[in-house]
């Protein structure tokens, strides 16, 4: 059986469920591969990943790193001098910790370490999840030592001779559903296993055209949806708002006068038997997302957020449309087609088999364990 010697490591980057899910799964497979491992996190001060990574048991340092608002706004006159806090920030955090590699996995804070790092002759990795590279990991790949993608084509933005496909790396509870794990997660819903089931997901922060899709379809009547039970994740800031929405909707016998069909949440925990409950899955296409949904086996209807660098959500989802292994519907068009086209779909399992079939051959369940070994490879 193959050693792998204890060494250290930094993954950065955070912000979104999106970029947490995959940094820690890399850090679970290395610890995996020896327990003594030593693994820092380095995020974004303020951003989700200075709960989420603590909660699973590693330590972080955050860096006052953030975004360029798309408005004009005094908070991008601070930019500049954030930017130069958290480049020495970075520089003195590597110092300290004398890492063997550092690994960016996108995200506020993975720019000023992985150039930090650089800087200071420590090997990099990049772990790029989407199918159309942002600026800094472009500018950032030219000195990496690999680049492991989910996508083909990324030698558009990246050395060829770099790049390692991997997919990308997902929660180790994501797996294509059992009968036994669909009887659990009807039970853990409290669902009607005589109906059809749809998951609609917003992502870990919710998302308002979605939540604005599920209104309008229930205050419309839920049209085509006399045999369907909905799991929603609203989103805990949408939560109150979609709250007050249910009890007037109840109240004026919206929705055929009984919305006992429709579960909402600001937030799934699990999400694994959510997945498994679903016969079709309504989602954003960030690529943690999509690579799950590949994972679990699931026909999907990807809305792509508008609010993204340079559309690489619109990239993600048609990566799998080309490939007749999901659908998508436009932001702007959601309110008025997204429920009926969930609807439609749900109706019919010849496609929603095919969908299945097609997306099963995409999943790329190994992806930690390929990079954490291509870590030791850089490393050696």
């Amino acid at each position: 059986m193959k050693e792998y010697r204890k060494i250290k490591a930094i993954i950065s980057g955070g912000g979104t469920g999106g970029h947490i899910f995959p940094a820690l799964s890399i850090a679970e497979k290395l610890k995996e591969l020896n327990p003594e491992n030593e693994i820092l996190f380095v995020g974004a001060e303020g951003r989700m990943e200075m709960e989420r990574v603590p909660a699973a048991g590693y330590d972080i340092v955050g860096l006052p790193m953030a975004g360029l608002q798309r408005k004009l706004t005094l908070a991008n006159l601070a930019l500049p001098f954030k930017v130069i806090r958290s480049v020495r920030m970075a520089r003195k955090v590597v110092k300290e910790f004398r890492p063997d590699i550092a690994i960016g996995v996108g995200g506020y804070a993975s720019a000023p370490l992985l150039w930090a790092a650089e800087r200071l002759g420590i090997p990099t990795l990049i772990q790029e999840q989407n199918g159309f590279a942002g600026l800094a990991n472009k500018i950032l790949g030219k000195k990496a030592k690999a680049i492991c993608v989910a996508y083909e084509g990324m030698e558009r933005f990246f050395p060829a001779d770099r790049i390692i496909f991997t997919g990308n790396p997902i929660r180790k509870d994501i797996v294509p559903a059992t009968d036994e794990t669909k009887e659990e997660a009807i039970r853990y819903y409290g669902l009607d296993p005589e109906k059809k089931h749809i998951f609609i997901v917003g992502g870990s922060l919710g998302s308002g055209t979605l939540n604005n899709a599920m209104k309008k379809w229930i205050s419309d009547g839920c049209p085509g949806g006399g045999d369907i039970e909905v799991i929603w994740q609203c989103g805990k800031y949408y939560k109150p708002g979609t709250d007050a929405f249910m009890k007037e909707a109840q109240e004026k016998g919206l929705g055929g006068g009984n919305l006992k069909h429709i579960h909402h949440y600001d937030f799934i925990k699990r999400m694994d038997l959510a997945y498994a409950a679903a016969d079709v899955v309504v989602s954003r296409s960030g690529a943690s997302s999509i690579s799950e949904l590949c994972a679990a086996h699931k026909a999907s209807i990807f809305v792509p957020s508008p609010n993204v660098t340079e559309d690489h959500q619109t990239h993600n989802a048609m990566a799998l449309v080309r490939k007749e292994a999901a659908l998508i519907v436009k932001d702007s068009e959601a309110a008025e087609k997204l429920m009926d086209t969930a609807c439609r779909l749900i109706e019919n399992p010849e496609q929603i088999a095919l969908m299945e079939k097609n997306v099963a051959v995409l999943a790329r369940p190994d992806a930690a364990r390929t990079i954490a070994d291509e870590v030791y490879r850089i490393i050696k």
